[in-house]
């Protein structure tokens, strides 16, 4: 059972302090979701299926260590810091540091051998145990700073245009600095950049962490589970009992499948079909404006016409403008610059909202089963997450080497780079439409239904104090 604390009361502070979170995990997430396939193969030169080999096998080691810690999270005495943002201190130097160990340049003459166990090691090193030791306690602590339906819509905004900040901060600066143009145009890497890179981002995102734990504050307390609780047993009944719960992480998994898809092949787009990364830089660079533009709505929105109703039609929208650019074949990198920047505005609101999609589960499996799981459930969820990404990585390593992309050519062949636009544009159609057909008719969590979860739960909460 969750209590409510009295403490200073939740504002700007909370928002900025959990949006620097979000700052500090996208430092490495997004560096590594759109440019550490590039690293492996143009660099290492390894191959883009042995790269899709690794991303799967990491996930189902996922599958014990993000559950696994959202028990330990949920089981363990909370510290005199809190319950989530203790981990958050914990954790912050061996994440950046594992993060930097990925993208050493210097191994691009060894053996093929040690360069497959030097990623392998580093990968699940940093993805699998460091990183899901920091992400699952930040993403459960949304729960605790505030009951509010309306603070964690704000949060969610707020985390969101952090992880924007970092992306555009990456997407801008990475292309101009990674590649450099040869004397017939081509686009080819420099590859002692990526360890530089990677430095700076580790030392930026530390520094995000550190704002991130000074500025929140837990307020709802949750009891530890007594000894001897099944915590495992409690949390498989409850995904299996959630259909709130399963409809999220499918509509996540076709989320983050479309969004990673295209953050794996965008470097590759550009580069091959376009020939031009300066686009790419200005295509990222206007996702912070499709941010910036949406954040002051999404509260008002999400409270207007319910979280659901709004995304199911803007995952709709962006989904049918992805198969018209996959028919109208673009050739012009600007035409396709400006068409999907007005796409983006209809995934984004989910994108930007999913945090306060999973705190109404949350809140959703507490009034049904008067108990509290958010490390634990998030943990699931984030497992979820993660498949997803590594299907999107897995899939578009394995469709590169389907379509005859050559990581070692400096040229590809046209036959190869229209391969590459089909596939880039018409999986992120698909996955999209998947995203609102499953909230349109799964998800059952309702403008109503979270109106009349909330009530419940403030009652339960008022008479406990």
């Amino acid at each position: 059972m969750s209590t409510q604390t009295s403490t200073k009361p939740f504002g700007i502070k909370d928002k900025f302090g959990y949006m620097m979170g979000d700052v500090a995990n996208d430092f490495m997430f997004i560096f590594a979701s759109g440019y550490l396939m590039v690293f492996y193969t143009k660099v290492l030169g390894v191959s883009a299926a042995l790269v899709g080999t690794l991303f799967l096998v990491s996930r189902i080691i996922d599958a014990f260590t993000d559950i696994g810690m959202g028990v330990i999270v949920d089981s363990v005495k909370p510290a005199k810091d809190g319950r989530f943002r203790s981990w958050i201190r914990r954790m912050c130097v061996p994440v950046a540091l594992a993060s930097f160990l990925m993208y050493q340049s210097g191994l691009a003459g060894a053996p093929m051998t040690v360069k497959v166990v030097y990623m392998f090691v580093t990968y699940i090193l940093w993805g699998s145990i460091c990183y899901t030791s920091i992400n699952i306690p930040y993403g459960s602590m949304a729960a605790s700073i505030s009951a509010d339906a309306k603070d964690r819509a704000a949060l969610s905004t707020w985390r969101s245009v952090g992880a924007q900040i970092a992306s555009t901060v990456i997407n801008m600066s990475v292309p101009i600095l990674v590649y450099y143009t040869d004397a017939d145009g081509n686009k080819l890497v420099n590859k002692g950049m990526f360890t530089k890179l990677a430095g700076v981002f580790a030392i930026c995102a530390i520094i995000c962490y550190i704002i991130c734990y000074k500025c929140t504050v837990e307020r709802v307390q949750v009891a530890p589970k007594a000894k001897g609780e099944k915590g495992n047993s409690n949390i498989i009944k409850t995904l299996f009992s959630s259909r709130a719960l399963l409809a999220l992480i499918a509509a996540a998994i076709f989320l983050v499948f479309g969004t990673i898809l295209a953050n794996s092949l965008n470097a590759y787009l550009y580069a091959d079909y376009f020939r031009n990364t300066g686009a790419l830089s200005t295509y990222n660079s206007l996702m912070l404006i499709v941010t910036l533009g949406l954040a002051p709505f999404i509260v008002i929105l999400s409270m207007k016409f319910g979280k659901k109703e709004t995304a199911v039609v803007g995952t709709a929208f962006t989904g049918i403008v992805y198969v018209v650019l996959f028919l109208l074949r673009v050739q012009n990198p600007w035409v396709y610059v400006g068409i999907t920047f007005v796409g983006a505005f209809g995934y984004m609101y989910f994108q930007m909202a999913v945090w306060a999609f999973l705190t109404d589960v949350l809140d959703d499996s507490e009034v049904r089963t008067h108990k509290r799981d958010d490390g634990a459930i998030y943990g699931v969820y984030s497992f979820a997450r993660k498949l997803g990404q590594a299907l999107a990585g897995g899939l578009g390593g394995f469709a590169l080497t389907a379509i005859g992309y050559a990581e070692t050519a400096d040229v590809q062949t046209q036959q190869v780079k229209e391969s590459l636009y089909s596939v880039t544009t018409l999986g992120q159609g698909v996955a999209f439409i998947l995203v609102a057909l499953v909230l349109l008719f799964v998800y059952p969590l309702s403008k109503k239904k979270i109106e009349e979860n909330t009530r419940v739960l403030k009652e339960r909460r008022g008479n406990a104090n």
